[in-house]
């Protein structure tokens, strides 16, 4: 090994790494149950839903800029009702054509969830006022009018295969040994569940909690050349995926620590006080460490999270 790089991409590292298995006698690779590679395929597939749709919001957004810029405002850009009036008036010329009883009866009939009249009337008379008031930049002929519509549709559709896809995991999970230990630990949901089992895979085939964490490369790599010594990073050569949705997963703890406490925000902010403060990501990746080391014992034994227990 010490003749090989140590990113072996080159044809000569590739021969000696043939040349190795002459040599060394090499565990057989552990081979995972189909569920789990159905798991990570599920996984893999709705962060690909995920990437299409801020492609799409950022389209949708550089139109409605010059089309109704106003319905942004008035509504919020991720709800099912803000691509319904996209789709139904993406120009305040379409708006002012109507009364406000015809605008109150198609946003109601055209909203897949239940809107009652009411807000159906509220939200008209929002329109109504957002159009007299916006000057737009393009006619209401314009095809980006249409082009506009067709984004928000598209949407629309993905939001709908995306929840599908996140209850077709949890139907695969829900008896499970990993989604349940996993829904037991506070500020994971049915979706955070699913994705952790689908980018962590069975975790039999770690022997420990040092192989779980260079896995999702978080490790500590070290770098010193005689009085020179550089400052202690992560690796990052682990599972990108797995280490992004860790990342997200304690930052969404830490903002919902008062519904949901845990022993892991409460270690964040143990290292946020400390006398010598750690900078924020250097205390998410000391979490995310011990999430993992927790989790792995966890999931070994088949012990549900209990916050009282982990405290003392």
């Amino acid at each position: 090994m010490a003749k090989m790089r140590r990113h072996k991409t080159d044809i000569s590292d590739a021969h000696e790494l043939a040349k190795t298995h002459f040599k060394m006698e090499r565990e057989p690779t552990y081979i995972q149950d189909d569920y789990y590679e159905q798991m990570r395929a599920l996984t893999r597939y709705d962060d690909e839903i995920d990437e299409e749709m801020i492609l799409l919001k950022n389209r949708m957004h550089s139109i409605l800029q010059l089309s109704f810029p106003e319905l942004e405002k008035i509504l919020t850009p991720n709800s099912a009702l803000f691509l319904n009036i996209v789709q139904l008036y993406p120009h305040p010329t379409l708006v002012l054509a109507h009364s406000k009883t015809v605008i109150k009866n198609r946003l109601k009939a055209n909203t897949r969830k239940n809107l009652s009249l009411e807000r159906a009337e509220k939200k008209a008379i929002a329109l109504l006022e957002a159009a007299q008031n916006s000057y737009p930049a393009i006619r209401s002929t314009d095809v980006r009018c249409e082009q506009v519509r067709d984004y928000a549709n598209r949407i629309a559709e993905l939001k709908d295969k995306k929840e599908a896809l996140v209850q077709q995991m949890i139907t695969l999970s829900k008896d499970r040994k990993e989604y349940i230990v996993l829904r037991s630990i506070p500020g994971i949901g049915d979706s955070t569940a699913c994705r952790l089992i689908g980018e962590m895979g069975d975790i039999r085939r770690f022997q420990n909690a040092k192989q779980l964490n260079a896995y999702a490369g978080i490790d500590i790599m070290r770098y010193q050349s005689g009085n020179t010594q550089y400052h202690d990073r992560i690796n990052k050569r682990g599972n990108k995926h797995l280490r992004k949705l860790l990342y997200f997963m304690v930052c969404a703890m830490i903002m919902k620590k008062k519904d949901k406490p845990n022993h892991f925000v409460d270690y964040y902010y143990k290292l946020k006080t400390q006398p010598q403060r750690k900078p924020h990501k250097v205390a998410i990746i000391a979490c995310i460490n011990k999430f993992l080391k927790v989790t792995f014992q966890l999931l070994t034994h088949g012990i549900l999270y209990d916050y009282e227990t982990a405290l003392s």
